[in-house]
């Protein structure tokens, strides 16, 4: 079943663009908004399997968008920028968007993203439900529908911010610097507060205090490392 991306663009020819590269090349099912109102009518989290989502649209901006689909969904979402803006796209982060793209982007790296989280979603639902939950203390971990309860509460996390629990829960004890975590979780090289921010809206949501993290440790002047003990 072919995959189906809600694209949230003002702009008729960057519309047409992305329209015509991931429907009749790449062959995703594509719909479309072109103001943030319309984009909330049209987004369905049962239906949509990734958002790429313009910072400034009509109506309501991007930043507002991600806030409200995020409340409701962790579907991947890809938040397209103007060149520059290094602020926004940190909120935009902040706001759950799992990745950003600079206008103008090329057009390959964007395919490229796009088919890595896909490829990353469909290894999870790929899995048996048989030996993929991981317990760690207060904390189950569910890799097969990608869901994190602490103390039998469920923890709403986006999809990066899991592939980044994930990741540190398997190489738990093992310090990773900002490098590294960029290059293996968002596949490309990029401002490595991406990984701060992600780190920080992790722990504000598995953290009892992220000011003093139990889980997710920091070894100063090296990186962060998970603390299963």
């Amino acid at each position: 079943m072919a995959k189906r991306i809600l694209i949230v663009d003002d702009e008729p020819i960057v519309v047409k663009g992305l329209r015509f590269n991931l429907e009749q090349q790449e062959g995703y099912e594509i719909d479309v908004a072109y103001d943030g109102e319309q984009a909330l009518e049209i987004f369905d989290p049962e239906k949509h399997d990734l958002v790429l989502l313009d910072l400034m649209l009509p109506k309501l901006d991007g930043m507002e968008v991600c806030q409200r689909i995020r409340s409701i969904s962790y579907v991947p979402i890809i938040m397209l920028t103007a060149k520059g803006d290094e602020m926004d796209k940190i909120m935009g982060l902040e706001f759950g968007a799992d990745d950003y793209l600079t206008k103008p982007f090329n057009m390959l790296e964007l395919k490229a993203r796009i088919k890595t989280i896909f490829r990353r979603t469909d290894t999870y639902s790929a899995k048996k439900e048989d030996g993929n939950v991981i317990t760690i203390r207060n904390m189950t971990v569910n890799l097969t529908n990608r869901s994190v309860e602490i103390d039998g509460n469920y923890i709403n996390l986006t999809a990066k911010e899991f592939d980044l629990l994930c990741y540190f829960i398997k190489n738990k004890g093992k310090v990773f610097d900002r490098e590294t975590l960029l290059e293996v979780v968002w596949k490309h090289v990029g401002d490595l507060r991406t990984v701060d921010v992600h780190i920080r809206r992790l722990r504000e949501k598995i953290e009892k205090n992220p000011a003093k993290p139990e889980f997710i440790m920091t070894k100063w002047g090296v990186g962060y490392y998970f603390n299963d003990k």
